[in-house]
């Protein structure tokens, strides 16, 4: 019998064996596939989320993104994508979120007219706010892929800059020391048109002209003025009113020089925003153990900072919705229009697991972010929910990349491999565009984008090291 169990053992470990082999196979090419779309949008320094002229830009949380996918294959481009952001990077230690393509005299450029602040960088030209602090995501990343002693000499030359921009959020973003640092555009949150900051733009921010065009039907006259309409649907993108208020909330931030003192003093429009400070406090971690590698001591001051913001998010907890919501920064106000963002702690690290499990419940809601295909960028049962729209519904794979990691960590493994599975096959049925239906799984926005390639290969090449390793581990066993 022992004979016996011995030969169904081994039949069940070669089975499994070429299931695996060919699942590697198929996804080999799926790889071989992002991996053209990466080298498609490569500009050199940098890549771009697209190659055309609906984003020619390089992006902060886009190529941090970007840079983990290429360190799969390509360390050494990985490593200079980061670096190509860290040239934007100015002299207060801001990372913007953009790093703007073509001469002074560009629309682009003419647009943000950074050189208007001192710190701004002379010899290239930048936005003047900043997006989701991805880089010490990034740079952690890329260290898993070195030897101990490459790890400590890449942690060693990107440390100055990212410790710069650490203390640079907590100086000018925290101005009264509670942890938690504030938003003056809803650009920074990378969710540009995510349905807290609309709703709070709309009601009390919105500038009459915007209005009255909207009241006349007048914003089609405003179309010629959208670079991403001209690619992709207007239907896959944010309304024009709420891209004119975008835009006026930009030209006011530039009539004050992007100086913070200036903006603070006459402004209602900050937000301390959910999805930016659950990112900032997996950055912090990274921060401080990237520190303790290269044996380097973070600033008291920051140390503090760090510790108030590991609590702080306990101040964004509604009890009564079961969710967590972002705040306006003067009167502390929960702006309580539901988002993915109330998912983020997850990736946080730092919340109860009585609360990461109640948020997980509201993942298995298919009232809520239960969708077909998970997780919707705005609950399915909210008046802002559109499928097809920019930040107001549709799925995106950084959003899912970053709770798969959060629901990792928190040992909702089933849960995480349930939704990494969907992203891949959601991915692998239509191609890797920008966005994607999260009732159906159609692709809307972009086609060929590059986060969404990179991740993909992240999020496969990740499950190929741990089936190796568990083959390896099952192998020892036997």
């Amino acid at each position: 019998m022992a004979a016996g169990l011995a030969i169904c053992y081994q039949l069940s470990v070669n089975d499994i064996y070429l299931s695996v082999m060919s699942m590697t196979s198929e996804n080999q090419d799926f790889i071989e596939a992002a991996k053209t779309v990466l080298s498609m949008n490569d500009k050199g320094a940098y890549t771009a989320p697209v190659n055309s002229s609906m984003y020619p830009h390089q992006w902060l949380w886009d190529s941090c993104f970007i840079a983990i996918g290429l360190r799969h294959y390509d360390i050494d481009r990985a490593k200079t994508e980061i670096f190509s952001l860290l040239r934007g990077q100015w002299a207060n230690g801001m990372m913007p979120n953009m790093i703007l393509a073509g001469s002074k005299t560009s629309n682009s450029v003419n647009i943000w007219r950074s050189w208007v602040n001192p710190n701004a960088p002379d010899d290239v030209f930048t936005s003047g706010i900043t997006q989701p602090p991805m880089l010490a995501e990034a740079i952690v990343r890329l260290g898993e892929e070195l030897s101990k002693p490459e790890r400590r000499s890449w942690y060693k030359s990107t440390f100055p800059a990212l410790l710069a921009y650490h203390e640079w959020l907590y100086n000018e973003r925290d101005p009264h020391n509670e942890g938690l640092v504030l938003l003056v555009h809803p650009w920074e949150t990378g969710l540009d048109n995510t349905p807290p900051w609309m709703h709070e733009l709309q009601d009390h921010q919105m500038p009459l002209w915007i209005k009255v065009v909207d009241t006349l039907r007048l914003t089609t006259a405003f179309n010629f003025l959208r670079n991403d309409t001209k690619s992709v649907s207007p239907k896959d993108r944010m309304t024009t009113p709420d891209a004119l208020a975008l835009y006026s909330a930009q030209r006011r931030l530039r009539r004050k020089n992007y100086d913070i003192k200036r903006i603070l003093t006459r402004t209602q429009f900050t937000i301390e925003d959910i999805t930016f400070n659950s990112i900032l406090i997996r950055a912090n971690q990274h921060l401080t153990n990237i520190a303790e590698l290269i044996n380097a001591e973070l600033p008291e001051k920051l140390t503090t900072s760090i510790q108030k913001t590991e609590k702080a998010l306990d101040q964004l907890w509604d009890p009564y919705a079961s969710q967590y919501f972002s705040r306006e920064f003067v009167s502390h106000r929960l702006l309580k229009q539901p988002s993915i963002g109330t998912l983020m702690p997850l990736y946080a690290g730092t919340i109860t697991k009585e609360r990461a499990q109640q948020l997980v419940q509201s993942i298995e809601n298919e009232q809520m972010f239960g969708t077909h295909f998970p997780i919707p960028s705005v609950p399915v049962n909210d008046q802002y929910f559109d499928y097809r729209r920019y930040w107001q519904g549709p799925t995106w794979v950084n959003t899912n990349w970053l709770i798969i990691d959060g629901l990792r960590r928190y040992g909702f493994d089933d849960h995480a491999e349930a939704l990494r599975e969907s992203t891949i096959d959601m991915v692998k049925q239509v191609g890797f565009y920008e966005y994607f239906s999260p009732l159906d799984g159609k692709p809307y926005g972009a086609p060929n984008f590059s986060w969404t390639a990179a991740l993909i290969i992240d999020l496969l090449e990740n499950t190929s090291k741990q089936t190796t390793k568990s083959r390896k581990n099952t192998r020892s066993d036997s």
